[in-house]
């Protein structure tokens, strides 16, 4: 019997999309004396554990829970690994 898979959602803003709290980030590190640092983008990773044990069904059903739930996908983008 084949093992549950395993799924990792990447969710960034979109380019273009302000992102405050990656500028925050930036400006501390600057204030740390990491100054080379020229933008940072901060975003989340989301992590599965599914009961499918076929790829393909696993995958669209992953990128339905980020067009539903997971990402807003008006202002953010997401990539789906499923392992």
């Amino acid at each position: 019997m084949p093992a549950p898979l395993k799924a990792r959602v990447h969710v960034m803003l979109k380019d273009g999309v302000l992102d405050p709290q990656g500028e925050a980030v930036r400006h501390a590190l600057g204030t740390l004396g990491f100054t080379g640092v020229e933008a940072v983008r901060q975003g989340k990773v989301i992590e599965l554990d599914l009961a499918a044990t076929d790829k393909a069904s696993a995958e669209a059903e992953v990128k339905a829970m980020c067009e539903k739930l997971l990402a807003n996908t008006v202002i953010e983008k997401y990539s789906v690994e499923i392992a």
